[in-house]
């Protein structure tokens, strides 16, 4: 696996996303895929599985130091007094002293921004937190939250598949020295069934998964989440980096995009997409 770098930040290409998955599974899946050689893991406050990830790396027998670990904080602890105890209480569940990155989910136009941005600034100031970023954020909210912050954005995480075009947020995140964080790489299982991807997938010899994670993680800057509740699956998605998508199968691929692509803009989060 390669690592993406990012304003000081040196982060895995390929993370496990532990979104929507129940418990039980997070304390299974996390300690297989560190065991498979997965060495970056994505949860947040909302998804309420912080305590069992935090268990299934300590149950790994991989270091803490090893792993790059992110979390995200929710909307509503925002506000300073909230924001720095919402941070406390992660780490106690994810049994850490220190996060490698802490996100804003999604922007939340009832508390400043500038206060938000403040908040990251002070966890990380204190050590709890080695690096920062946001969510789900625009370009307009990306460049004041730079203006913003002391310390460095390294990424911000956002829908990628091949059915959404993202170039304009890959180039101002370029811009800036940042990474891109690529969620809902399949697009909800749309990918299973596309003609295109199965052909390139055929020819590689590999499966349709494999090639759009290899799409995502062979553009520059761009790291990859990965979800899965089955082991074999887990270390098919791990096996990207035995080959490489001609730039034809890239553009291709790109080619998939359409205006109506994006699948995930929620109703009082979502902010106006570029």
């Amino acid at each position: 696996m390669h690592n993406v770098n990012a304003n000081g930040a040196t982060i895995p290409a390929l993370g496990f996303g532990t979104f929507r998955m129940s418990g039980p599974d997070v304390l299974r899946m996390v300690p297989q895929v560190l065991t498979l050689g997965y060495r970056h893991i994505d949860t947040a406050q909302i998804y309420g599985n912080e305590a069992e990830v935090g268990e299934g790396i300590a149950n790994s027998g991989v270091k803490r130091g090893d792993v790059f670990l992110t979390t995200k904080v929710w909307v509503s602890n925002y506000k300073r007094a909230a924001f720095l105890r919402s941070v406390d209480e992660s780490l106690g569940k994810l049994r850490t002293d220190y996060v490698d990155l802490l996100l804003l989910h999604w922007p939340n136009e009832a508390v400043p921004l500038a206060e938000q941005i403040a908040a990251l600034n002070e966890v990380h100031k204190a050590g709890k937190v080695r690096h920062i970023g946001v969510s789900n954020f625009n370009r307009a909210l990306l460049a004041e939250a730079v203006r913003l912050s002391d310390a460095p954005i390294v990424t911000n995480q956002i829908e990628i598949h091949p059915y959404i075009d993202q170039s304009v947020m890959l180039e101002a995140a370029h811009k800036a020295g940042q990474s891109v964080t690529a969620y809902y790489a399949m697009a909800d299982g749309k990918v299973f069934a596309d003609p295109v991807l199965k052909g390139i997938a055929d020819r590689h010899g590999h499966s349709v998964a494999q090639v759009v994670l290899r799409w995502l993680v062979q553009q520059d800057g761009v790291i990859a989440l990965s979800k899965t509740v089955g082991e074999q699956r887990a270390a098919e998605n791990l096996a990207i980096f035995d080959f490489e998508l001609s730039k034809d199968d890239m553009a291709a691929i790109h080619g998939l995009a359409r205006p109506d692509g994006r699948i995930v803009s929620p109703d009082g989060l979502a902010p106006a997409w570029d």
